[in-house]
């Protein structure tokens, strides 16, 4: 059982467990690649774009520090754009980390239209992990991800699975 109280998004930042878990989900690629069938290029450390908003190049080459700044750029943008959608939540730091990994990963559209985000400004947090569940489908084709023993994307499905339990590990 979990004794903290929730705070306002508002005074919640990502902390350095939360960077660290996202960069270790994404992995690190030197070079640009389309990390699961129908998928936008990335590079670095998952980012699809540069802080000047250019879009990954297939020729595209990057550093780690540099994979580093853009990273961070990226999710401090995310930050933004993820408060402002949950104005007056409250959340314990594991699930801000969470729910922020998963806009960095599916993008702040899909956050805005969740369920997840949803069933937060509802107060309902452990409907909101439930709802990570529901994120299981990737590419253009939508090919579910969480069928056993594809090797096409079984860790996007791992990834859920792994929010969806920290998420469920902090509930009251």
């Amino acid at each position: 059982m979990n004794h903290k109280a929730r705070i306002v998004i508002a005074a919640l930042s990502l902390s350095a467990i939360g960077f660290v878990s996202i960069i270790e989900s994404e992995g690190f690629t030197r070079k640009a690649i389309i990390p699961v069938k129908g998928d936008r290029l990335t590079i670095g450390l998952g980012s699809t774009v540069y802080p000047d908003g250019a879009s990954v190049k297939i020729t595209d080459t990057i550093t780690v520090p540099r994979a580093l700044i853009v990273a961070q750029v990226h999710i401090s943008k995310d930050e933004e754009w993820f408060r402002a959608s949950i104005p007056n939540v409250k959340l314990f730091q594991e699930e801000y980390d969470l729910y922020l990994d998963f806009v960095y990963q599916y993008g702040i559209e899909s956050w805005r239209t969740s369920s997840m985000r949803r069933h937060l400004l509802a107060g309902e947090y452990e409907a909101a992990c439930h709802a990570l569940l529901k994120y299981k489908l990737q590419g253009a084709d939508k090919f579910d991800c969480s069928t056993p023993g594809n090797k096409r994307c079984w860790g996007v499905w791992t990834r859920q699975l792994k929010r969806y339990s920290k998420c469920m590990a902090v509930q009251l």
